[in-house]
């Protein structure tokens, strides 16, 4: 899946110039981060021209504590690639201005006329970032209430529990404007939302089925994820 993914991904974005590139944290879209990175440093890759913007945050979190979005971005992509500091906005979730944090990244989108092609997980309550059901598909860059699934499940990626009520995140509609979706999921436990995603009502109830209006969506399955939809 994310040999596909990331063989896909290079071949578009090196025709850009300039490009922009939206990434999200987790188990997912990890291993595309890794084949990046050995592009780079066994096959010569020319990234000096990308730019990145981070999809999401844990409010009250930044890159400096163990567990966040920017932590593990850092830790797969940023640092390996010893990627400049203004090439990259991301989310800071301990300033005291969240809203003026939002429009921080909405202007570095702009400045860089909209992102190419946003690499995107997939949550078990069907969200997408951390625009959880019932989010507006018209929302740009917010903070938002994280439902009780969210919460339950981010756990996984501290060591010790943390609370975590509330997130920022690049909306619906910033994400729906991307030239290109890539949509990565793996493991047998996302079977089930995979399923209602491809198969339910298109609905703000369910984030990740908006997906399927954009013109240049491409879902990445492994075998497990996969293992629910009906081949014919």
């Amino acid at each position: 899946m994310s040999q596909h993914a990331s063989t896909d991904l290079v071949e578009l974005i090196s025709s850009m110039k300039n490009p922009l590139l939206c990434t999200a944290s987790g188990d997912s879209p990890a291993g595309v981060y890794k084949n990046i990175v050995d592009n780079v440093n066994k096959k010569g890759l020319d990234i000096s021209d990308w730019s990145f913007v981070g999809l999401d945050e844990w409010v009250g979190m930044n890159g400096g504590d163990e567990g966040s979005c920017r932590f593990y971005l850092n830790q797969q992509l940023f640092d390996p690639l010893k990627i400049p500091s203004d090439k990259i906005s991301f989310f800071d979730g301990k300033t005291e201005d969240l809203n003026q944090e939002c429009e921080n990244v909405e202007d570095f989108i702009t400045k860089h006329q909209g992102i190419d092609a946003a690499i995107l997980g997939l949550g078990m309550n069907g969200h997408i970032g951390m625009n959880e059901p019932g989010t507006s598909a018209s929302s740009r860059s917010h903070v938002i209430d994280l439902d009780p699934i969210t919460q339950k499940v981010g756990q996984k990626y501290f060591k010790q529990h943390r609370e975590l009520k509330q997130g920022i995140t690049i909306g619906l509609a910033t994400l729906m404007e991307s030239r290109h979706i890539f949509l990565l999921v793996s493991g047998s436990h996302k079977a089930e939302i995979v399923k209602q995603m491809l198969e339910s009502e298109i609905s703000e109830r369910m984030p990740c089925t908006l997906l399927r209006d954009h013109p240049q969506l491409r879902i990445y399955l492994d075998t497990a994820a996969a293992k629910l939809i009906n081949p014919a």
